[in-house]
């Protein structure tokens, strides 16, 4: 995936103190985090508030205690077509109707900026065409959603996400369903956007999320660690909320991410977390 930087405007979007409650049951407590540009990975086993936490700055659930702050203002007094100019939100099960174009549905991002009723102009088609080329789904412009495989759709609902050119960018599990090349060519382009953007994943794959530039560890709605991935005191977070089940060990070369491994040879015995339980 290549191309030029999509472009940002400065946003500081934050948690400060977060609590969320659902069903009753308290899923975060008391999370507090900066996003600045930069790539930030949200990592953490089953149950940990990885996918609430992202929703919550997204601004699509709401705060029991807290909240989420858009530069100097409570996020919940933003007005919705600001917001969606600001933070561009790819959900982990991405829906659009299947009877759409590959075009219509990467076009779909710029209703932040026209609305619905707008027409397009020549820097919409231009933005649309950025995030196809981005994302390497240009080829495929007018086949049917309906269509692609499941990994080849998730590269087109990443791309609506990019042509908001918004400069804030929460994506839930965004590798989800992509072979092991596009996984490789979209963290490098989360790195690539991080220059002027503030990319914000929730990650199961952690071999990629080492590479983000920051980590929030979550467990049981509690942020566990915040900072650089290449930290011993990060990586062992890392490796105790996942019971041990995991091994990092540096790698040759400055600067160089971990490498993460499985501990096969390791007995690890974590109890399945309870059913219905959201993250």
């Amino acid at each position: 995936m290549t191309g030029a930087a999509l472009s940002a405007l400065p946003a500081a979007l934050r948690a400060d103190a977060l609590g969320v409650v659902l069903g009753g049951r308290p899923v975060l407590h008391g999370v507090s985090a900066t996003l600045v540009p930069g790539w930030t990975a949200i990592v953490g086993p089953n149950g940990a508030g990885k996918s609430t936490l992202l929703r919550a700055l997204a601004g699509l659930q709401a705060a029991h205690s807290g909240g989420v702050w858009l530069g100097d203002r409570p996020l919940a007094q933003v007005r919705p077509a600001e917001r969606a100019r600001h933070i561009a939100w790819l959900a982990q099960q991405g829906e659009v109707s299947g009877e759409l174009t590959v075009r219509e549905t990467v076009a779909l991002g710029r209703i932040a900026h026209l609305g619905l009723l707008g027409t397009p102009g020549a820097a919409d088609a231009a933005a649309v065409d950025r995030a196809m080329a981005l994302t390497e789904c240009s080829a495929w412009a007018q086949r049917r959603l309906q269509a692609l495989s499941g990994g080849e759709r998730q590269r087109v609902l990443l791309a609506r996400a990019l042509a908001t050119e918004a400069p804030v960018l929460l994506l839930d599990e965004p590798t989800t369903h992509l072979d092991a090349p596009h996984q490789v060519a979209l963290a490098r382009l989360f790195r690539q956007l991080a220059a002027r953007h503030s990319v914000v994943t929730v990650l199961h794959d952690l071999p990629i999320a080492v590479h983000a530039d920051r980590l929030l560890v979550l467990r049981d709605g509690r942020l566990q660690a915040d900072g650089d991935p290449r930290r011993p005191a990060v990586q062992q977070a890392l490796v105790a909320v996942f019971d041990g089940a995991v091994q990092l060990s540096p790698r040759a070369g400055a600067g160089a991410a971990p490498a993460v491994s499985l501990a096969l040879d390791v007995p690890v015995v974590a109890p399945l977390p309870p059913c219905g339980l959201k993250e």
